[in-house]
């Protein structure tokens, strides 16, 4: 029986099996490393055409500025006014009818942006409406010295160009107190609160009678 043990464990001595105590590696680790790698690349490459976007819309020439549309345009308005509306320093507020517009001047070539938008575009090419838009400024030959930015509701476009027309008469007068005397003579500073009338009961519109039956 001894002899049968000795023997049996001489022969186990000569196995070689596999140790236990060393785990094998795990891939998980690394296909994590990988994935948080791939995203910050994509990540870095996306704010680098950001950047690049952006830049490339700062240095757009006057003659590609026209050409702008949509986001692109958007986005230059919101370049060239840092912090919004309320945060320009020449404002002025117009008003017609039941339109309200918010008028930012800035020095610049004569360009009109009305809602983030072309002012002939906006304003459907109307030449009568995009003249209000400057006539203040021909008045005092400014025409090509100053950008206007406008963000402009209520009513139609024919009340919303005559607001601005007045908004940007009031810029002007923020920026020197000499331009009140030429705008004030054209009627320009001069709010016109002529608006429709409301509708009476009993009547087709504010005045108009149903005809009379005597009998």
């Amino acid at each position: 029986m001894a002899l049968s043990v000795s023997s049996l464990a001489a022969a186990l001595s000569h196995l070689s099996l596999p140790s236990t105590s060393t785990p094998k590696p795990h891939p998980a680790p690394l296909l994590r490393l990988r994935s948080t790698y791939r995203r910050a690349v994509s990540l870095a490459l996306r704010a680098s055409a950001a950047e690049a976007a952006e830049s490339f819309e700062a240095d757009l020439p006057a003659e590609e500025e026209d050409a702008l549309s949509g986001i692109a345009l958007r986005k230059y308005v919101k370049q060239r006014l840092p912090g919004g509306f309320a945060a320009q320093r020449i404002t002025a507020t117009g008003r017609r009818k039941t339109a309200i517009a918010r008028v930012v001047l800035q020095e610049g070539t004569g360009k009109v942006f009305i809602n983030f938008r072309d002012a002939k575009e906006y304003l459907q090419g109307n030449p009568m409406w995009m003249e209000y838009c400057k006539v203040p400024l021909m008045t005092l030959g400014f025409e090509k010295n100053y950008d206007v930015f406008v963000k402009v509701h209520g009513g139609g476009l024919s009340g919303q160009a005559q607001a601005i027309c007045l908004g940007v008469a009031r810029a002007l007068v923020k920026i020197s107190n000499a331009n009140r005397v030429p705008l004030k003579s054209e009627g320009l500073l001069t709010r016109d609160t002529r608006i429709v009338e409301r509708k009476k009961a009993g009547l087709k519109k504010a005045r108009k009678r149903p005809q009379f039956s005597k009998r």
